[in-house]
């Protein structure tokens, strides 16, 4: 049997934080990645996310954040064209309309097809709910992104010069 040194004082309280910051940080990593690691994940998240969305920019900020691209893309233009008759700066994700975006029921299994990059998620609920809603899913950057597909915009028209 070997004996042990006597730890330093605070020696064991350095090590116990240690470990907490690792495993706090390893938690972190796991939580942000979890949220869109999955057509399923990503869809449920960005239903929480969009309920929450009334009227608060920084809820608005994280939904829009699970778009993909082509739609973050249209909310931005729609966004500049909005700033520049508004006379403000109106951020995209302040183009997200809440008051569109109401459940038809509580979304209790969602089901996922996935072929490469590209899924379509099926979102049911009670068995006495209303037919199944499908949702679309890409993965971007290794992460995955709901598809939001908005009507796209006309271009600006200009008069001509001199009229």
């Amino acid at each position: 049997m070997s004996e042990r040194a006597p730890s330093k004082p605070g020696h064991w309280r350095a090590r116990a934080l240690a470990v907490l910051v690792v495993l706090g940080s390893a938690q972190m990593g796991c939580e942000a990645e979890a949220k869109d690691s999955t057509p399923e994940r990503v869809v449920q998240e960005f239903i929480d996310r969009m309920q929450r969305v009334h009227g608060d920019p920084r809820a608005a900020r994280l939904a829009y954040e699970l778009l993909w691209v082509d739609a973050r893309r249209n909310l931005a233009e729609r966004a500049k064209r909005a700033s520049a008759v508004a006379g403000r700066e109106i951020a995209p994700e302040e183009m997200i309309a809440p008051s569109h975006f109401s459940l038809a029921y509580r979304p209790k299994k969602l089901t996922a097809r996935t072929d490469g990059d590209w899924s379509e998620v099926t979102v049911s609920g009670e068995a006495n709910a209303s037919q199944p809603h499908t949702v679309k899913c890409v993965r971007e950057d290794g992460r995955w992104r709901v598809v939001l597909e908005l009507p796209l915009l006309p271009p600006i028209q200009r008069r001509p010069e001199g009229t």
